[in-house]
């Protein structure tokens, strides 16, 4: 058995929110970071935020921003819960383990307590503002204490194509999609094996894409908790004219 495992029997859980914020996201073709784009009147992050901070199950939010970061103070928070900053890395991995840090220095967490035992996190995309509360219940209630944590996601649906390496976009392969998902956020953990998950691996040199690989790596094996197909990231122009209609059909009803 891995030796990040731990006994999860324990329903009394605190469930922080983690939102790495620290991306420059150049495909957007524009000036601003793309988590501060203007959907509907109002930033694409606080948008986000405001989503998680609504949820009944989280307690508190940690945010990984940029040193020199100049958006974020005008982020209007509408909730009475603890919102942390914490110093944003150069890749998403270590943003992430860079806000655990934080939330574990703020908790003031002792070593010969089993408080932090209690700690689990939801790791979102900045730039997911569609995600819905229902989305955000479901993945905590059907994870619950599970030590192998889980994910929202969605089956692949299309044919899956493999491009040939050294070639510019020819086909290599057609790939099997059964059992294939796509991963999406959030991804949610006990926040002690995902530190130390991210440590181990970013001691390797491991590709870490997303907080799923770094406890793959470890040897849990992460449930996928079936999402909507609204909770798209913003990455491309085309994108957020999406998120801008979602959200306004949800206005409407």
């Amino acid at each position: 058995m891995n030796d990040l495992r731990m006994n999860s029997g324990d329903t009394d859980r605190t469930i922080w929110a983690v939102v790495p914020a620290a991306g420059v996201g150049k495909r957007m073709q524009s000036a601003i970071t793309k988590q501060y784009l203007p959907l509907n009147g109002r930033p694409v992050l606080e948008h986000t935020v405001n989503q998680l901070l609504a949820n009944q199950s989280i307690d508190g939010l940690v945010i990984a921003l940029q040193q020199d970061d100049g958006y974020w103070e005008d982020i209007r928070i509408e909730s009475d819960k603890p919102v942390i900053r914490a110093p944003g890395g150069k890749e998403r991995a270590d943003s992430v383990l860079s806000a655990l840090d934080t939330l574990f220095q703020q908790e003031g967490f002792d070593e010969n307590t089993r408080e932090e035992d209690k700690l689990w996190v939801m790791v979102h995309d900045a730039v997911r503002p569609c995600i819905r509360q229902e989305d955000i219940d479901k993945l905590a209630t059907e994870v619950g204490g599970d030590a192998n944590g889980g994910l929202l996601a969605l089956p692949v649906r299309d044919t899956m194509k493999r491009q040939k390496a050294g070639t510019d976009s020819f086909v290599s392969e057609t790939v099997d999609r059964e059992n294939l998902w796509h991963a999406l956020t959030p991804q949610y953990f006990h926040a002690k094996s995902l530190k130390t998950a991210l440590e181990r691996a970013l001691e390797k040199k491991l590709a870490i894409t997303d907080e799923s690989s770094a406890m793959e790596f470890a040897g849990f094996s992460p449930r996928l908790v079936s999402g909507h197909e609204d909770n798209i990231k913003i990455t491309r122009p085309a994108d957020l004219r999406l998120a801008s209609l979602y959200l306004s059909a949800r206005d409407d009803k």
